[in-house]
């Protein structure tokens, strides 16, 4: 490391220090409106109970990160079925659906903060064989300490959008040491494995995307088709929405009513099914359907008996469940996808194309952009300039039952067509797992 990385890294070692009181009260306050971020906060602090040695850490930051690891979770137990896991989260979502993936033996606990002492406390306290970060989590502190502790540090399914790499080389002194310290990178593209390597990765290997890996539970698939089953009208799905999307949405959808309503040969008015991407935003989201002028009906008011003749009638249902995206993807004949149509990057569109629900883009999918162009060459996703465009492109589609079927189709063959990177990357990981035996 040369003099300037040491005081780059020194100098965000201390600003870090300095947010910490402000970081404490923001996952506080964050605690009010989802309670699971006010439990263990000591853990953020790297005052987690001690473990046994010998785990394999495995960061997944939040609900999406978590998911994705969930392939890799069956595979290596499937290798190396006494494997003990030590799983990681910062968010509420992530850490609910992390809960899911333990068994007897492993441990899960809040990510440190990143500054020097709580990560050493960290590490002092679990002594992992090997970390596993999912994806683009890079921590300067983090992955230092890792490095001192003697940690090999694993990016699995690692990503890298031409925007994420102009910001790290903008930090060049401090995050390249970071990257140059990682043990090795499992990329899901020769793009992004290029992207990383300019970031100062040294061993990067091209393994494929994770989320081929990913099988919907049969369950909510049957939970979401009998959702459907009950109504008239088709079902469009407005797929993990974010904020700043809600207004052009709600505005193409009143827009759309308000035509078909004028038009006596049109067909039956379809149903929006909007769920938003965080949980804190349903109460706010649920206030601008009802501000939009639109009827609503959430998700939590019918439990598990299914939608009543209330939501029949509705003219948006709010997805205000966590762990149902299977269902809502099967509910629907058509999604378009949140975080494309504001610049946010997108959102993973291979879930619903595994769920058969074909997807409309909007022009931001940066962040998953080989799986978009993919899913759009496949046949199984359509790009759109903007909202009014995708929500009559979407509807069009659903009222068309031959072009529904062959979307449909066309998206479960897509899903299928690049599965296995689970198992490769877990078998690539065995020489940081087994050191001795790898010698």
């Amino acid at each position: 490391m040369t003099l300037k990385q040491r005081l780059a890294l020194g100098a965000y070692g201390w600003f870090m220090r300095l947010l910490v009181p402000l970081l404490l009260l923001r996952l506080w306050r964050r605690a009010r409106r989802e309670p699971l971020y006010g439990t263990a906060m000591s853990e953020r602090l790297g005052y987690a109970p001690m473990t046994a040695p010998g785990a394999v850490w495995l960061h997944a930051v939040s609900l999406g990160e978590t998911r994705a690891a969930e392939p890799l979770v069956r595979a290596l137990r499937m290798l190396w079925p006494d494997v003990r896991l030590l799983l990681t989260h910062g968010t509420a979502t992530g850490r609910a659906a992390g809960e899911l993936l333990l068994q007897a033996g492993d441990f899960q606990c809040w990510v440190p903060l990143d500054t020097p002492s709580a990560v050493q406390r960290f590490f002092r306290r679990h002594r992992p064989v090997m970390g596993i970060l999912m994806e683009t989590e890079v921590w300067p502190q983090l992955l230092h300490e890792a490095q001192r502790a003697g940690v090999p540090v694993v990016l699995a399914n690692a990503r890298l959008s031409d925007k994420s790499l102009r910001q790290s080389l903008r930090f060049d002194a401090l995050l390249r040491p970071a990257a140059a310290s990682l043990a090795q990178a499992l990329a899901q593209t020769e793009a992004d494995a290029q992207r990383l390597r300019q970031a100062g990765v040294t061993d990067v290997q091209v393994m494929g995307n994770i989320k081929f890996d990913q099988r919907p539970s049969p369950e909510l698939l049957a939970a979401g088709e009998s959702w459907s089953a009950g109504l008239s009208r088709p079902v469009v799905l407005a797929a993990s929405w974010r904020e700043g999307e809600d207004a052009p949405l709600l505005a193409a959808w009143r827009a759309l009513l308000d035509r078909r309503a004028a038009d006596a040969a049109a067909q039956p008015q379809p149903l929006l099914l909007l769920v938003p991407r965080h949980p804190q935003r349903f109460d706010e989201v649920a206030r601008l359907v009802a501000d939009a002028g639109l009827t609503l009906v959430r998700r939590s008011a019918w439990g598990a008996g299914g939608p009543g003749t209330l939501a029949r009638q509705a003219q948006v249902w709010l997805g205000d469940s966590m762990g149902e995206m299977p269902a809502y993807y099967a509910c629907a004949q058509a999604a378009l996808l949140g975080g494309s149509f504001a610049p946010l990057g997108g959102q993973n569109l291979i879930e619903a194309a595994a769920c058969a629900c074909p997807v409309f883009l909007g022009p931001h999918t940066f962040n998953f952009a080989q799986a978009a162009d993919g899913a759009v060459a496949a046949g199984a996703a359509w790009r759109c300039a903007d909202l009014d465009a995708a929500v009559s492109a979407a509807c069009a589609l659903v009222e068309c039952s031959d072009a529904r079927a062959a979307a449909s189709a066309a998206a479960l063959a897509y899903a299928g067509q690049d599965q296995g990177a689970a198992v490769r990357m877990a078998e690539a990981m065995r020489r940081f797992i087994f050191p001795t035996a790898a010698r």
